[in-house]
């Protein structure tokens, strides 16, 4: 990239950013929202998530192309939920995780003002679900093309080779469970990891527990996952768990045409069941 192209980059994302600033200012100040989710700078040129509820202090949001954190994992809890109307900062990934909690009737339209942000770092602006939808199903939500080839390159594997492949790399999970806490879908009060009566994880680190534990929540993400890739990259020891949902995607995807977070009402494929279901899954 040439030096004149990195300015015009700077002037263009420090331009968005003000924009970006004054909006929040500006819903802040006219009360149409009480708290604003964004992005803030952290330590060693990081982005960490802000809760901004000072107009005073909007000056603090940013946007750039480290901010890949899924900041609708927030938007559940009880500390931002208390809010009355809440405002966030969204990137694709953010706005199809709004579609999809509100498909799991866990978010309400009128709970939330969408702050877009285009590929382009540009802001725009929803009126609702409804057009939401539109701008959603008009963009290119595919996944990497790095992922994708290593998706590729697994599927070329014998069932013996993928075994080993996701031996060697879970004999490195910990439990420590970051994937669970960074993905914005996997809110259960009380997740199956945390009951002992009956045990159905075994929370020991082995690589039958770990089986276990990477196996369930991909089937629990199975046709609600949206590709944002967070669990993947929260994962301290550098598993690609993000690929196991990613390919649970692409099949619910290709058997069954839906793609999670496009719609505000979608019905949920692991439990809605049509006559004219294919079966060629039963052996």
């Amino acid at each position: 990239m040439t030096e004149i192209s990195k300015v015009e980059i700077q002037i263009a994302e420090d331009k968005n950013k003000i924009v970006l600033q004054n909006k929040a200012k500006e819903l802040l100040q006219n009360k149409a929202v009480d708290i604003i989710v964004g992005y803030g700078e952290g330590t060693d040129n990081t982005v960490h998530a802000v809760f901004i509820t000072n107009p005073d202090n909007t000056s603090e949001l940013i946007y750039d192309e480290r901010c890949l954190q899924n900041l609708a994992v927030y938007l559940l809890k009880a500390e931002v939920r208390k809010f009355t109307k809440i405002g966030i900062i969204a990137n694709i990934p953010v706005m199809r995780t709004i579609l999809q909690l509100a498909s799991e009737n866990q978010l309400k339209e009128e709970k939330i003002v969408i702050i877009g942000i285009t590929a382009d770092g540009s802001l725009k602006e929803f009126s609702g679900f409804n057009e939401l939808q539109e701008y959603i199903q008009l963009n290119n939500l595919g996944i990497s093309e790095e992922d994708q080839e290593i998706l590729n390159k697994l599927d070329s594997m014998t069932a013996e080779e993928r075994w080993n492949f996701w031996t060697e790399q879970f004999s490195r999970c910990n439990k420590c469970y970051a994937c669970r806490a960074a993905c914005p879908l996997c809110y259960c009060n009380r997740c199956q990891v945390e009951y002992n009566q009956p045990q159905i994880i075994t929370p020991e680190s082995t690589t039958q527990g770990n089986f276990e534990w990477h196996f369930m929540r991909a089937m629990h993400l199975a046709g609600r996952c949206i590709e944002c890739g967070e669990c993947g990259r929260a994962c301290n020891v550098k598993i690609p768990v993000h690929l196991l949902t990613f390919k649970m995607s692409q099949t619910v995807k290709n058997t069954f045409g839906i793609t999670a977070g496009t719609d505000a009402k979608l019905g949920s494929v692991m439990s809605t069941f049509k006559p004219d279901d294919k079966e060629n899954f039963i052996q």
